[in-house]
C-alpha cells in the first residue's frame, strides 16, 4: 500500500516546448524549469502551461543560436571571397601588363614606369639572279625585294649576300595613373643604312622605324600609316615580299582611334617625276595627308576599309603647281578552316605613289609643256595563303601585282607594271627560333617595253625576344 501525499510536491521536468510531462525525474537529475508539474493527491499529475516570459526566453535563445551559426558561415564565406578577389586582381594585373590573361608580367620598373625590351636577331642568306642588269652592292635590292628597283635592259648577273641588318630592337615604356595609362614605344633596325660597308667591320648604323606616344586614344609620333592594315603583310623568310600590291609606309602623324574608327593627319610629302625622268622629293606641302579607316572583326577574321586625301604641291624652280590626290584600300585577313588564313589587299587611287609598292612610281609628273603637275593613277593588289603543317611548321604562298596608268608624256623608263610570286616554308626549330627558306620571282615592265626579272632564294634564321 502506498501512503497518501498530504502536501503538494512540485517537481520540474525538462520538456520540449508545448510537450506534456512524461514522468518524474530521478533524484539528483538537473532540473531546468520549462514547465511545472504538481503532484496532488495519489500521484495525480497536473501540467501547468508556460508563461509568456518563458516562451519569449525560449525564442530569444533559438534566435541567438541561429545568429551564431550565421556569423560562423559568413566568416567562412568572407575568407573564400577574399581569396577569389585576390586571384581576380592578379589576373587583371596580368591583362593590364601583358594584354593576355595569365601571361607572366614582363619588363622592369624604373620609378613609376614599366620598361620592356623586345625585338629579334635576324640572319638572311640570299642567292639572287638579275636577268636584265646589275645591281650595286649598296642597293637595298641586295637585302630585300624593292619592286621599282629591278633592273631592265641589261645582261644577266648573279650575287650572294649575307646580312643581319634586319635585326630589330624595341622598347616600351608604360606608366599608369588612376584608371588611365600612357605608353611610349621606340623601334629601330639596321636596314637601308647609309653608314657602314662590308669591307672590314660591317658596322651599320641604326635607323628609326617607329617612335610614338599613346594616351586616351591618341597616337602621336612616327608610326605605320593609317592607310595601311598590318594584318595583310605576308609571312616570309625574307624581310618583305609582295610589296608591289601593298600599302607600306611609316611616317610622322597624329592619329585618333575610337572603337573601329581611326582618323589621322599624317606627314604630307609628294614625290614628283621631273621632265628629265629624275625624282623630286618636293616636300612643299602646307596641308597634311588626311586618312580615315574603319576596322571590322568577327568570326570571319579581320578586314578594313581606308581612304586618303592629299595635297600634291611643288614649289621650286622645276615645277610650281598644286593638285590633289586620293586613294581607297580594302585589306584584311580571312580565316579559312581551322588554322589557315588568306591575306588580301586591293588598293587604288590617283596621286598616292609613295604609299604603294615602296614608291615604285611617283604621285605626279611634271608636264614638259607648261610645267603643270599631273597625277599618276595606279591599282594594285595581293593575295597570300598561310597553311600550318603540324604545330611548328607552315607553308606560305602568294602573288601580287601593280598596274600604273602614267600620263601620255611619261618617259620610256617609267614603270608600267610589276608582278611577283613567292613561296616560303618556316619551321620553329625551338621556342622563339624560326628557320625559313623562300623562293621569290618578280617581273618589272617599263613604258618603253623593256622588262627585268629577279629570282631569289633565301635562307633565314630569326630569334625573337
Amino acid at each position: 500500500m502506498f501512503p497518501l501525499l498530504t502536501a503538494p510536491v512540485v517537481l520540474s521536468l525538462l520538456v520540449l516546448p508545448q510537450e506534456a510531462a512524461q514522468g518524474v525525474p530521478a533524484a539528483g537529475d538537473r532540473l531546468d524549469t520549462k514547465a511545472s508539474v504538481s503532484l496532488v493527491g495519489p500521484l495525480t499529475a497536473v501540467v501547468e502551461p508556460q508563461t509568456k516570459e518563458e516562451k519569449l526566453e525560449e525564442r530569444v535563445a533559438s534566435l541567438e543560436f541561429l545568429a551564431d551559426q550565421l556569423r560562423q558561415q559568413l566568416r567562412t564565406e568572407h575568407k573564400s571571397m577574399v581569396g577569389e578577389f585576390t586571384r581576380i586582381e592578379e589576373l587583371v594585373g596580368s591583362v593590364t601588363d601583358s594584354g593576355k590573361v595569365g601571361a607572366p608580367i614582363s619588363g622592369f620598373r624604373v620609378g613609376e614606369t614599366t620598361l620592356r625590351i623586345g625585338g629579334y636577331v635576324d640572319f638572311d642568306l640570299h642567292g639572287t639572279a638579275f636577268d636584265d642588269g646589275a645591281v650595286a652592292a649598296s642597293s637595298p635590292l641586295r637585302d630585300f625585294y624593292v619592286p621599282g628597283a629591278v633592273p631592265v635592259g641589261g645582261d644577266r648577273t648573279t650575287a650572294a649576300d649575307m646580312t643581319a641588318q634586319a635585326t630589330r630592337f624595341s622598347a616600351t615604356a608604360t606608366r599608369g595613373f588612376g584608371d588611365e595609362r600612357a605608353v611610349a614605344y621606340l623601334e629601330a633596325d639596321y636596314m637601308v643604312s647609309a653608314q657602314g660597308n662590308e669591307r672590314v667591320s660591317s658596322s651599320f648604323a641604326q635607323r628609326l622605324r617607329r617612335a610614338y606616344v599613346d594616351y586616351r586614344g591618341w597616337r602621336i609620333g612616327q608610326e605605320w600609316t593609317t592607310f595601311q592594315d598590318l594584318t595583310v603583310i605576308p609571312e616570309s623568310a625574307s624581310f618583305l615580299v609582295l610589296s608591289e600590291g601593298m600599302v607600306f609606309n611609316r611616317q610622322a602623324m597624329i592619329r585618333y582611334t575610337r572603337g573601329p574608327w581611326q582618323f589621322a593627319a599624317e606627314n604630307g610629302n609628294a614625290t614628283i617625276t621631273a621632265t628629265d625622268g629624275s625624282r623630286l622629293e618636293a616636300d612643299s606641302n602646307v596641308l597634311p595627308d588626311l586618312v580615315a579607316r574603319y576596322n571590322m572583326d568577327g568570326d570571319f577574321g579581320h578586314a578594313s576599309i581606308s581612304g586618303i586625301a592629299r595635297q600634291l604641291r611643288s614649289e621650286n624652280g622645276t615645277a610650281d603647281d598644286e593638285i590633289y590626290g586620293f586613294g581607297l584600300a580594302l585589306q584584311g585577313r580571312l580565316k579559312v578552316g581551322q588554322r589557315d588564313d588568306v591575306r588580301f589587299s586591293v588598293v587604288g587611287g590617283e596621286g598616292i605613289g609613295r604609299y604603294v609598292a615602296l614608291n615604285a612610281t611617283d604621285a605626279a609628273m611634271v608636264n614638259p609643256v607648261g610645267g603643270d603637275l599631273e597625277a599618276v593613277n595606279l591599282v594594285g593588289g595581293l593575295v597570300a595563303w598561310r597553311h600550318p603543317l603540324g604545330e611548328t611548321m607552315r607553308l606560305n604562298i602568294g602573288a601580287s601585282s601593280l598596274l600604273i596608268d602614267n600620263p601620255d608624256f611619261a618617259g620610256a623608263a617609267s614603270t608600267k607594271s610589276i608582278q611577283s610570286f613567292y613561296s616560303a616554308f618556316l619551321w620553329d626549330i625551338a621556342p622563339k627560333i624560326t628557320a625559313g627558306v623562300e623562293l621569290l620571282h618578280g617581273i618589272r615592265e617599263t613604258e618603253g617595253g623593256d622588262t627585268g626579272e629577279i629570282t631569289r632564294g633565301t635562307f633565314s634564321v630569326q630569334y625573337g625576344f
